[in-house]
């Protein structure tokens, strides 16, 4: 099996902890952002031109992008808060997005050999488990990844059986990501990198399309 791991979103907190940890247990760890490469993920065209200089093969490929809401806004309290172009962006970010890096993973995993791929959405993207409401924009977006991956995880099987492909919810990491929302119980990065990286090592290609947590238990959809 390759020992090589692609961490998109590589200079984000999450990103960039699990790119030290890939590099701990022993991958050759390729990064790719916007800091560094001009990885722009609402830009097709960028996502074709950074993706398509990377091959594979890769045994692990994370996909740690994301944002909460646009610059200088906040997730929505209500309905009337809801703000189309705002919502837009939101959705470019998170759910588009990954859709147009996950294009490439097929040709970015090895076809006779174990691999593991990950998107990261987030609980709060489960309508199962939607009880407070609120962050329209953020849950709508995270669902649709969810979906995304759930669906090009089906097509994958097909050809790469050995494969499994996943939605991860990190949990709520300690990061400016999540530096205004105080009252949570936070993760350090590393131990959210570390606890995700367990979980891809445990998953087999019957869980390929799940969507689990940082502890391996299934998220309800």
């Amino acid at each position: 099996m390759s020992d090589r791991a692609l961490v998109i979103g590589a200079s984000g907190g999450i990103g960039d902890a699990l790119a030290e940890e890939f590099t701990r247990r022993g991958h050759a760890v390729t990064g790719l952002s916007r800091r560094a490469d001009g990885l722009d993920v609402t830009d097709p065209a960028s996502v074709e031109r950074v993706l398509g200089g990377v091959e594979g093969p890769f045994a692990r490929v994370v996909v740690a992008i994301g944002i909460l809401a646009p610059a200088g806004r906040r997730p929505e309290k209500s309905l009337a808060e809801i703000d189309a172009k705002a919502m837009a962006e939101v959705m470019a970010v998170n759910a588009i997005g990954p859709a147009l890096i996950l294009r490439h993973l097929p040709r970015l995993l090895p076809r006779e050999a174990p691999a593991v791929a990950a998107v990261l959405t987030a609980r709060v993207g489960s309508i199962g488990d939607n009880r407070l409401g609120g962050w329209f924009s953020y849950r709508a977006s995270k669902a649709a990844a969810n979906q995304i991956v759930h669906t090009a995880a089906i097509e994958l099987a097909r050809t790469h059986a050995k494969a499994a492909l996943v939605a991860l919810h990190p949990g709520t990491v300690d990061t400016p990501f999540t530096a205004a929302y105080r009252g949570h119980q936070k993760l350090d990065p590393a131990e959210a990198a570390r606890r995700l990286a367990d979980v891809m090592e445990g998953l087999t290609p019957a869980q390929t399309g799940g969507f689990f947590d940082h502890r391996g238990e299934a998220v309800p959809w």
